[in-house]
């Protein structure tokens, strides 16, 4: 068994090597080509790069967790993350292409948040940074920690060894191949996570004695605390906003909207939206159907599953052949390591360019960019590992602090930058501040568990309401100093 799994394994290893390699030599002559690949994505490598690093270890292991644990539910967070997506490549994704390439040329997003507002450059590069750093270490941690998962789970491995070695493969063609290696894994890994979640629930469904759907429904409606309805009594507003609200975060994720930055052209935007969208439906009613289903085959079957965010690894054990349950897990990792290549690389680049240049060496030369780049990027990786060290820490809960964090601080202010002329520096800087300062002391007193004696509210909905009125009320009563260059309307 575990022969066959290996070999699946190891080609997959090798196949995104490779491809950093292939990077290498195409794509890192220069700080654009490292951090952007040139500006040169084709429409199918943007969305399904921008998907995959979406949709990390919480698709495959969060999620269907929380569907395992509660039920039909907790599907309102794909709802809500569905249509976040769609308004964001709408809204963001065709003025972000055109206007970070107008505004000097943007290479990352504290860089064009500094173009865009230039009285307020230094403050916005920095301020911006330091937030994309601090929130990445978190998120890049959740990547960590379900490769520490999948190691022990599966393998009956040390935790701590499956942190650094999912770490270190990571790293491994980053490093090298930079932004293209890290899209055109993505694509690649896309396309292996969307078919492990059309594989598993289609085989789940008629598993041993299975019976189909009519069979799955009867045995769950007897599992107490566990509902196929969307919607239960004891289920308030607030509880479904804050499911909802997930959608939110779209619009503030630096290693999703990226991707809009390096399209190939503005015209082929829509394009990339509708693989992406495509993409995006068929792996989120996969994941749903994963947790649900994969519930009534452990019921129906006797077993005994101490972590319901395992519920993947433990039905590519079961069902399936060795050769088979090895690609299940390279589609398992495809979901960690996009994700986590991603963050990591907008990380450092923030670092690179929004630290480095701005603060320690204006004149740094495109090769030292690249090399400080890759530093930083080990740098990020190595304390995001720190983060992970405890076993006992939740995917989905590490993603959603981290998640909230980016979508109330960037969320108003990408939305607002790229389509309210009046809107002035200070009000951007107040927007940044309000946002992340507001998640963490939502989260730090406890309020996104349980806020006025009642269920808690997701921390991201506060931070982005408070965020967006900061950011109106100050541009509204500061000076506007040459920021007010025409914005496009589409």
């Amino acid at each position: 068994m575990q022969t066959g799994i290996w070999i699946s394994l190891i080609i997959y290893f090798a196949a995104m090597l490779g491809i950093g390699f292939y990077a290498w030599r195409k794509a890192t002559a220069n700080s654009e080509q490292y951090m952007l690949g040139g500006r040169d994505l084709p429409p199918a490598v943007a969305a399904l790069s921008a998907g995959a690093s979406d949709m990390s270890g919480w698709l495959l292991l969060g999620l269907p967790g929380a569907l395992y644990a509660a039920g039909l539910v907790e599907a309102w967070i794909g709802v809500g993350l569905f249509i976040g997506a769609l308004i964001n490549w709408i809204v963001v994704a065709p003025r972000l292409r055109e206007q970070t390439e107008r505004y000097d040329n943007a290479l990352t997003i504290p860089e064009f948040l500094g173009n865009r507002f230039p009285s307020q450059a230094t403050s916005l590069r920095m301020v911006s940074a330091i937030i994309i750093v601090l929130f990445f270490a978190v998120y890049t941690a959740s990547g960590l920690v379900a490769g520490g998962k999948l190691f022990s789970s599966a393998f009956a491995g040390d935790y701590q060894v499956g942190v650094w070695l999912t770490l270190g493969i990571v790293l491994a063609y980053t490093v090298v191949g930079g932004f293209l290696a890290v899209c055109l894994t993505d694509f690649v890994q896309g396309f292996i996570m969307m078919l492990a979640l059309i594989i598993m629930p289609a085989v789940v469904l008629f598993a041993g004695d299975g019976g189909g759907f009519v069979q799955a429904g009867q045995t769950l409606s007897n599992v107490e605390g566990f509902t196929l309805s969307w919607w239960t009594p004891d289920m308030t507003f607030i509880g479904w906003l804050s499911l909802m609200a997930w959608g939110l975060g779209y619009f503030g994720q630096p290693h999703i909207i990226v991707r809009f930055m390096a399209v190939r052209s503005v015209k082929e935007v829509p394009t990339a939206r509708n693989i992406a969208m495509a993409w995006m439906g068929i792996s989120l009613i996969g994941a749903i159907g994963v947790g649900i289903l994969g519930r009534a085959y452990v019921e129906r079957s006797g077993i005994v599953l101490e972590d319901a965010e395992t519920i993947f690894i433990l039905l590519a054990e079961t069902l399936f052949p060795a050769i088979i349950t090895g690609f299940l897990f390279a589609a398992l990792l495809a979901a960690i390591m996009s994700t986590v290549s991603s963050q990591l690389l907008v990380s450092s680049s923030s670092l690179a360019e929004d630290f480095y240049r701005l603060l320690v060496n204006k004149k740094a030369s495109d090769k030292a960019i690249v090399t400080v780049g890759r530093i930083a990027v080990v740098a990020v990786g190595a304390v995001a590992a720190f983060i992970a060290g405890d076993p006992d820490s939740q995917v989905l809960g590490l993603v959603a602090n981290a998640w909230a964090g980016f979508g109330a601080a960037f969320g108003p202010l990408m939305i607002l930058s790229l389509t309210w002329s009046r809107m002035t520096g200070a009000g951007a800087v107040a927007g940044l501040v309000v946002g992340a300062a507001t998640v963490i002391a939502w989260i730090s007193l406890g309020w996104n568990a349980s806020f006025l004696g009642g269920p808690g509210i997701y921390e991201i909905i506060p931070g982005f309401l408070f965020a967006m009125a900061a950011i109106v009320m100050v541009s509204l009563v500061t000076e506007a100093k040459g920021e007010f260059r025409a914005l496009v309307a589409d």
